[in-house]
């Protein structure tokens, strides 16, 4: 069966099973009838006595996200049953075609959090390049979560990828190596609704990549730290052998009573990578193919999450960047009537980052592969009937190089 007939029928499966999960949990949550005093009447609208009460409809909530110009859509669709979370993602990319599908199992337990996720993943060439060419990843996972307290966790995670494609180059690649199966284990001190850290010691191929911190998540004097190491081990249908190491430090500094500064700090380092004879490696290859280890897992310095003033895609096994976001409000908590919509927070935002990426660890002390950036934008939230929008923009270049300006904007949407 072609890869898009397949994903699309991974598509349709998991649109059933969350329909039928809701039906069934619409069923599962039905109140029990509590007879009323024999002398009170019942209230409007409510069963009479000894009459069993019509099952409570809960809609689903849907969460959208659309994002400019990149062109990505994000739609997902949850049920909680009982204790157990049930939800449907679909990843869509208008510009380039690649769409991603994924199911996800929660068991929320007292002292132990479990996830069992299934996906299914297609990325296509460049739009430019009118190309039908492309790279797939299907998977499965699993994630526990041991909670110590609000503001500590720990994390274990056990995956396995397969990946394919139908690149001439690259399916030459793949000779050498098609499956990626590995460990994690990881640690996270602060927030627990970050979704770039939650990305280090979790899911990272399904999240959104936002413009700025969550700043509603991280209160004032907010502060965390998460940590990662994962061993890609070639025992079994393993092909790779690696480990990585990751990790991230954030900082929330009140500066007044209305302003403030939020600052990251990412770095990542492949404690081992297996070379690979380049006599085994296609004519035309980079030099992420000479290593034995998957391209996704490679560390970027391009991207919303990372400097966003770099455009041109830098890629590596080591990686280091800090930014800082200057958050400057304009009015909060309010009710502005403008386009037919209640704007209610506006923040105006001054953004500077500085990163570096390579194969060596030299390039952390080569101040000169050192790329600074900055740029200015706005993160607001707006209400149209009966739901909630957050909007984000943002201007930025890179003070080195030849690229030009990068804009990136976000819309965010939920009931």
């Amino acid at each position: 069966m072609p890869p898009s007939k397949r994903l699309h029928s991974l598509l349709f499966v998991t649109a059933i099973v969350i329909f039928s999960c809701g039906a069934l949990g619409a069923s599962a949550q039905e109140p029990p009838a509590a007879p009323a005093p024999a002398a009170a009447p019942a209230p409007a609208g409510e069963p009479a006595e000894g009459q069993t009460p019509k099952a409570r409809e809960e809609p689903f909530l849907p969460r959208l996200e659309v994002l400019f110009p990149e062109g990505d859509l994000d739609l997902r669709v949850n049920r909680l049953i009982n204790k157990v979370f049930f939800e449907g993602q679909v990843k869509y990319n208008f510009i380039n075609g690649d769409i991603s599908a994924f199911l996800r199992y929660r068991y929320y337990g007292y002292q132990r959090t479990t996830q069992f996720t299934v996906f299914d993943t297609i990325e296509f060439q460049e739009v430019q390049k009118f190309s039908s060419d492309f790279d797939r990843v299907r998977g499965t996972l699993l994630l526990m979560q041991w909670p110590h307290s609000f503001h500590q966790r720990t994390f274990g995670l056990v995956e396995l990828d397969r990946i394919s494609s139908n690149k001439e180059d690259t399916i030459e690649i793949l000779r050498l190596g098609r499956t990626n199966t590995f460990v994690r284990f990881g640690y996270q001190l602060g927030t627990p609704e970050d979704s770039r850290s939650n990305a280090i010691v979790g899911e990272s191929r399904a999240r959104i990549e936002r413009l700025f911190t969550a700043y509603r998540e991280i209160g004032p004097g907010g502060a965390g730290f998460t940590g990662a190491v994962t061993y890609g081990f070639g025992l079994g249908v393993g092909d790779f052998d690696y480990v990585k190491l990751e990790a991230e430090a954030l900082k929330r500094l009140d500066v007044s009573a209305r302003t403030f500064v939020i600052g990251r700090v990412h770095a990542g380092s492949f404690l081992r990578k297996s070379l690979r004879e380049p006599s085994e490696l296609p004519q035309r290859h980079d030099q992420l193919d000479l290593y034995s280890i998957p391209r996704s897992e490679a560390f970027r310095l391009d991207g919303r999450e990372n400097l966003k003033g770099v455009g041109e895609k830098l890629r590596g096994t080591e990686e280091l960047h800090a930014t800082t976001e200057y958050f400057i409000p304009w009015f909060v908590n309010a009710s502005h009537d403008f386009l037919r919509l209640e704007w209610q927070n506006w923040y105006w935002i001054l953004y500077a980052g500085a990163g570096t990426v390579g194969f060596e660890r030299s390039v952390y002390s080569d101040l000169g592969s050192y790329i600074p950036d900055a740029g200015i934008g706005f993160e607001s939230s707006f209400k149209l009937r009966k739901y909630r929008f957050f909007l984000s923009g943002i201007v930025a270049q890179a003070l080195k190089g030849t690229g030009g300006v990068e804009a990136r904007i976000s819309v965010k949407s939920y009931h």
